[in-house]
């Protein structure tokens, strides 16, 4: 496996260039469409997807629910904390990052609201700890009372509660994601009926996102060409329309880096898409070969990040970081709550 640098994959962002929140009509936003055959960049608008895609093609989304992973809470010593939960691990037990994290110590209770606290059950040298919910009967409607929507670092201010909502895909039925799969963002129910009526169908998958896609690429992780592991699901009817439109020549147009990493792992593992369930650590830089995506819907991402590095597999990089320029001079605006890319 060829080394993985970086830095290869940087580039320059003015800070208002970074979306703080999201416009009001969501299919209105700016859509790029690059050609990796023609070599071509356009500047159009998501609603004009249904000119862009064609009859036959399958739309494949990804209909992770965001749940309100932040919580702020108190010390037994009255000290504020913080908690943003990474992943479940069953039992009542959930994966989280705490500040301070170096103050808090194994068998300590730390609580949010009445009735409604967590034991520390374990910590980490990679900044986890492990905690278990106490008091409420069901966690998932704790989280909806106390719970803040998980706004990535990026987007500078305090969640409000539009964000419930705007932070939300229309796709949204599973919940278990701390970030939303962005590129879903811009569907609406018009939009989707349009492409319905044009003849472009549509499936779902699912893949929690985790806060790993945040994080900074790690040693180890460049090293061994693993990422941090997101668990997915492809059910028996999405693996049949993925299956139906190869066999009739349709594109398998993928909504979002999560539902490419989904259905390429599926792919590599099987040789097509099936169904089935687990845990993905796909890393997909330049090079890899693809089996299952023709078209993408994506977002544009964080410099140096592994969504970059699967945009650039997927487009060629010398042609993504061009359209990446040419969408800073343009003004596009970038990342979760920004404008849009199509890549063909």
């Amino acid at each position: 496996m060829q080394a993985i640098h970086p830095g290869k994959f940087d580039y320059a962002l003015p800070p208002d260039c970074i979306a703080q929140q999201p416009i009001t009509n969501r299919a209105a936003c700016r859509l790029m469409v690059v050609d990796r055959i023609q070599r071509t960049i356009r500047h159009c608008r998501f609603s004009d997807l249904p000119d862009l895609l064609t009859p036959g093609d399958l739309l494949v989304a990804n209909d992770t629910k965001v749940i309100p992973a932040r919580l702020f809470g108190k010390r037994q010593t009255g000290g504020k904390i913080e908690a943003l939960l990474v992943r479940p691990l069953g039992g009542r037990r959930w994966e989280a990052l705490l500040k301070p994290w170096a103050k808090i110590h194994p068998g300590e209770t730390l609580a949010f609201a009445p009735g409604f606290s967590v034991k520390i059950l374990d910590k980490t040298v990679s900044g986890l700890v492990t905690i278990k919910f106490l008091g409420m009967r069901s966690v998932e409607r704790a989280l909806s009372r106390f719970g803040h929507v998980p706004l990535p670092p990026y987007i500078r201010r305090p969640d409000r509660a539009a964000d419930r909502k705007n932070y939300q895909t229309v796709f949204a039925k599973n919940p278990g994601a701390v970030a939303a799969p962005t590129a879903g963002l811009h569907f609406t129910p018009r939009l989707l009926a349009e492409l319905r009526r044009r003849g472009v169908t549509r499936t779902a998958v699912t893949l929690h996102v985790g806060l790993g896609t945040f994080q900074p690429l790690r040693a180890e992780q460049l090293a061994s060409g693993r990422l941090h592991a997101e668990h997915y699901r492809i059910p028996a009817d999405a693996a049949q329309a993925i299956k139906k439109t190869q066999q009739h020549g349709g594109r398998i147009v993928a909504v979002g880096t999560t539902v490419v990493r989904t259905l390429e792992h599926a792919a590599r593992r099987a040789g097509r898409v099936r169904t089935g369930a687990g845990e993905t650590t796909l890393f997909i830089t330049p090079g890899f070969r693809f089996r299952a995506v023709d078209a993408l819907v994506t977002n544009f991402h964080l410099p140096q990040s592994s969504l970059l590095m699967l945009v650039c597999a997927f487009g060629g990089t010398d042609l993504i970081l061009r359209a990446y320029r040419e969408a800073i001079s343009k003004k596009y605006r970038f990342y979760s709550y920004g404008d849009a890319m199509l890549v063909v």
